[in-house]
């Protein structure tokens, strides 16, 4: 299993030296600063390519960039709307520029108008350390009454709509502010974030787009592009929704084994591939994260490790960003069904045998707490996560292997 890093760019405050004395192998890493839609060129490219080589002092930092995360797909694409066919052609265009860099796995989302939805991202643990947490309350005080959605009633049961109700009203001007903020801060640094007006009139869009519509539009996206990955060599994998449950009236796609099933069937091609996050799909307590990992995994191209606590047994509940060994998910029987699958695939001589993982978010401790670096993505707590995980593989692998 590769490790890797995500790392945002020059102004992540997790710097290429940092990551360089965490010991990990590799990069992941997007170009944040190109609007959706637009091309990567050649040049933009080899630009962080060389930013992620190179340490302060200009000595080399031994790492390369080897995953994409994520080459976004715009709303147009989404919605097959507006200039939906220039962003295919314009996706094609980077998946070739990628290729010609060296660069195999591309990470990308199909999530309608927010790429990830938390009510706080600085949620106080007992220890004092912070995380990312969901508080579905807090949500649906956002949605009925801060965004006031039409229909948004009709989401949420009594009790839950007079919970919300309450929690709004003992909230300052600030406090909803506030709240607003965390929910529609989107992908963590790139270069677009949404206004609640914008948000009104993207949801507006999607009022006659369902679920089955908006997976034949992922079908017809990767119909598309995933005949160039192939002659390219690269691998495509898609990251599961984040929450993995309806939100703001929207159709969720990639939340499910068996809504992954049915579009890695759709289009059942090797380069049309899965993004296995154990903390998104975590969020769920009817995902089976190991048995997921045995039976679709190989068609998992990359590996995200986290883990969530989740605060109630609902499908749809609240849920905090947990210690990586420490929530709901068996992360050691998640990471030995992918030892195992590494060894299938090394016994079917693939070249690619090795699935790049990364630890993802964590919480933030030690000086982390003053650092505040990308909200999810500290420094201590993601290295801790990784030492932890490092432990687990180093104790499986000799019996996997064997």
């Amino acid at each position: 299993m590769q490790q890797t890093w995500r790392w945002f760019g020059p102004k992540d405050l997790v710097s290429i030296d940092d990551v360089a004395q965490a010991g990990v192998q590799g990069i992941v890493s997007a170009l944040h600063h190109v609007p959706t839609g637009a091309v990567w060129t050649p040049q933009e490219i080899a630009q962080r390519q060389a930013e992620v080589s190179r340490l302060k002092d200009g000595s080399p930092s031994g790492m390369a960039w080897d995953v994409v995360e994520s080459l976004p797909v715009s709303e147009d694409i989404k919605k097959q709307k507006g200039d939906w066919q220039a962003h295919l052609d314009a996706y094609r265009t980077s998946l070739e520029n990628l290729a010609a860099a060296g660069i195999e796995v591309i990470c990308y989302n199909f999530m309608p108008v927010l790429d990830w939805t938390r009510t706080d991202l600085t949620y106080r643990m007992r220890n004092g350390a912070t995380c990312m947490r969901f508080d579905l309350a807090d949500f649906a005080a956002f949605d009925l009454h801060i965004l006031a959605r039409p229909g948004a009633v009709d989401d949420y049961d009594d009790a839950l709509r007079e919970e919300a109700t309450r929690r709004f009203a003992d909230m300052s001007d600030a406090d909803q502010a506030q709240l607003a903020k965390n929910v529609v801060f989107g992908l963590p640094g790139a270069a677009e974030s949404f206004g609640l007006d914008e948000v009104r009139a993207h949801l507006a869009e999607y009022d006659a787009i369902n679920e089955a519509q908006l997976r034949a539009h992922l079908v017809d996206f990767l119909s598309e592009v995933i005949p160039t990955a192939e002659r390219l060599g690269l691998r495509l994998c898609c990251h599961p929704d984040d929450p993995p449950v309806p939100l703001l009236g929207l159709p969720r796609i990639m939340s499910t084994e068996a809504q992954y099933k049915a579009v890695m069937d759709a289009v059942d091609r090797p380069a049309n591939g899965i993004t296995l996050c154990t903390g998104s799909l975590g969020a769920r307590p009817d995902n089976d994260l190991p048995g997921m990992m045995e039976r679709l995994g190989d068609r998992v191209h990359f590996l995200h490790l986290r883990n969530v606590t989740r605060e109630t047994s609902e499908i749809r509940g609240s849920f905090f960003e947990a210690e990586h060994l420490g929530g709901d998910t068996d992360m050691v029987a998640v990471i030995e069904a992918a030892l195992r699958e590494e060894a299938r695939r090394r016994a079917q001589g693939r070249a690619d045998w090795s699935i790049p993982f990364r630890p993802d978010h964590g919480q933030d401790i030690l000086d982390d707490l003053g650092r505040r670096a990308q909200p999810g993505y500290p420094a201590i707590g993601r290295l801790k996560g990784l030492a932890e995980l490092r432990g687990v593989i180093a104790a499986l692998e000799p019996r996997v292997d064997a």
